[in-house]
């Protein structure tokens, strides 16, 4: 990880747009803000997103401490990826970036080119995240 956080720009905004930034990972922190998910899962509700990419934004996104992948020592081995607490704390930003992009359409008078935002307030994150336990799975945090 030290990795990752050494290519990371010092300016704090310029350093979210870069954790966050890709066009499936938004909506697959969508997905996982609700409840944990398989690699099949988050595919089948992602049709559009081919496994190899929907695997390298997964292994980025754990990197930088947004999702917390759990493997289970079972028979068939069993993956589970979940939003960590930092992850939860992305929902309100995430879902200000999709009313600004409608707001931006309306300006422009392209809202009949706009989809409907999938960011949708699903549950606070701000009580989850204190900054200390940034990889906690969110299944333990209801």
């Amino acid at each position: 990880m030290a990795e990752i956080i050494k290519r990371l720009p010092a300016l704090p905004a310029e350093r979210a747009l870069r954790v966050i930034s890709g066009r499936w990972k938004p909506v697959i922190l969508y997905h996982l803000f609700e409840t944990p998910k398989r690699l099949s899962e988050l595919k089948r509700l992602i049709p559009d997103i081919s496994q190899k990419v929907l695997i390298q934004q997964l292994r980025e996104m754990e990197e930088h401490g947004l999702v917390h992948r759990e493997i289970f020592r079972q028979v068939p081995p069993r993956v589970d990826y979940s939003a960590t607490a930092l992850g939860l704390s992305l929902q309100p930003v995430l879902l200000a970036l999709c009313e600004w992009g409608q707001r931006h359409a309306a300006e422009l008078n392209e809202l009949d080119r706009i989809a409907e935002c999938v960011i949708k307030p699903v549950r606070a994150a701000s009580d989850h995240f204190d900054g200390r336990n940034r990889r906690e799975p969110h299944t333990s945090l209801t």
